[in-house]
């Protein structure tokens, strides 16, 4: 079994900045793409960004570009979502997910964290 802890949310004004964690535990001998998902109040939970086993990146272009940026450290199993110009409408729960494959939907994801609250007020 995996287990994934996601760290690092809070309160943050418009314009700051965040890093959130997320650290994967338990049958790590299998190599898996880590991503970020987010779901904002009565919303689809939504792709955000996603780096595979290789270090290929992928990125929700409209909602993050050029303000997000993933990243891993795979010798601490490890993966972080450093979220700067932050906007209100980030606002949202933020899920980590491990999948045996790269793959961009909540469907097809293998394992799931249970999530950090990102509150951004403007």
């Amino acid at each position: 079994q995996v287990q994934l802890v996601e760290s690092g949310g809070g309160l943050v004004q418009a314009g700051g900045s965040l890093r959130l964690s997320c650290t994967l535990s338990g049958r790590t001998d299998s190599y898996y793409a880590m991503a970020w998902f987010r779901q904002a109040p009565e919303k689809e939970r939504n792709f955000v960004a996603e780096i595979d086993w290789s270090g290929n990146i992928y990125y929700d272009a409209d909602s993050v570009k050029g303000r997000f940026t993933i990243s891993r450290d795979s010798a601490k199993n490890t993966v972080y979502l450093q979220m700067n110009k932050l906007r209100p409408e980030d606002t949202a729960i933020y899920y980590c997910a491990a999948s045996r494959t790269v793959a961009t939907i909540p469907g097809a994801m293998n394992y799931w964290g249970k999530g950090t609250l990102v509150t951004v007020s403007s």
